[in-house]
């Protein structure tokens, strides 16, 4: 059985989707080792345009799977300090992954996001909950830390350090209704209703610029670490300089709309 599908539901829109769901998806080495070869796979498409996360039935993630983690690959023959760090390390760089691919990352998060899962989700662009959805902490439940995957780099820019301390501390459950409340998510939609909302967010990213799409998810996540308002803005000016000198974009929106037609970017 394959721990991660990759479909192709629309055109320039690809689906990656956890796959063992009799366990809500947990997270072991090999299931990672497969998601990302599939993350590696897309950004490297350059037929694809915006890329959709979920989970395959009633769960999205539910985090570290304890019961049968794994090893890392690479491992052979480490003693197990070097093991350790090396399983921190490969874990930890999913999120990094998603931050790194061209294409947005839509999360349509189906139901229970836990531990890593929670981490994981927070890697995505956009962020979509089912009713039936929850977020919530693992690590502190579990008599280790609640900060794991970049989540305590994460949650506090998106919810605000008190909520973000208030979560990770209890390792309490949020609810889909809260989550979109507190700006953890920007929409929350019937389950029922998920992917197609989300199949249709991805159909109006697809008909904008590929490449302004792209730079300005490169100009938010790196503006998140910007350290003033002044070097926010020269980022943003210099790619938007980039865009507009090295495409027809600009040139073909004006004439889209006096031929009161939409526009069709070729980058």
């Amino acid at each position: 059985m394959k721990r991660v599908l990759l479909e192709k539901p629309r055109d320039h829109v690809s689906v990656v989707r956890f796959n063992e769901p009799d366990r809500m998806n947990p997270m072991n080495f090999a299931m990672v080792e497969d998601l990302y070869g599939v993350l590696a796979e897309v950004s490297g498409d350059n037929d694809c345009k915006v890329v959709i996360l979920t989970g395959a039935g009633a769960g999205f993630c539910s985090g570290m799977d304890l019961d049968d983690t794994g090893l890392p690959p690479g491992s052979d023959g480490l003693p197990m300090s070097r093991i350790a760090t090396l399983a921190m390390d490969y874990m930890a760089g999913i999120v990094p992954a998603l931050k790194g691919m061209r294409q947005p990352v839509i999360g349509a998060i189906n139901g229970p996001a836990v531990g890593g899962g929670f981490c994981v989700a927070l890697g995505c662009d956009i962020r979509v909950a089912a009713t039936s959805s929850c977020f919530k902490g693992a690590g502190i439940i579990n008599g280790l830390t609640g900060t794991e995957l970049g989540i305590s780099w994460l949650l506090p820019r998106m919810v605000g350090l008190s909520r973000a301390n208030e979560i990770l501390l209890t390792g309490r459950k949020v609810s889909a209704e809260e989550a979109e409340r507190i700006g953890l998510v920007s929409r929350v939609v019937e389950d029922g209703a998920l992917m197609e909302t989300c199949l249709e967010m991805a159909a109006a990213i697809c008909e904008l610029s590929t490449h302004g799409v792209a730079m300005t998810k490169k100009v938010l996540w790196s503006n998140l670490e910007t350290a003033s308002l002044d070097a926010a803005i020269e980022m943003e000016s210099r790619n938007q300089l980039l865009v507009r000198l090295t495409t027809n974009n600009l040139a073909e929106f004006l004439k889209a709309r006096s031929e009161g037609r939409k526009p069709v970017y070729e980058d």
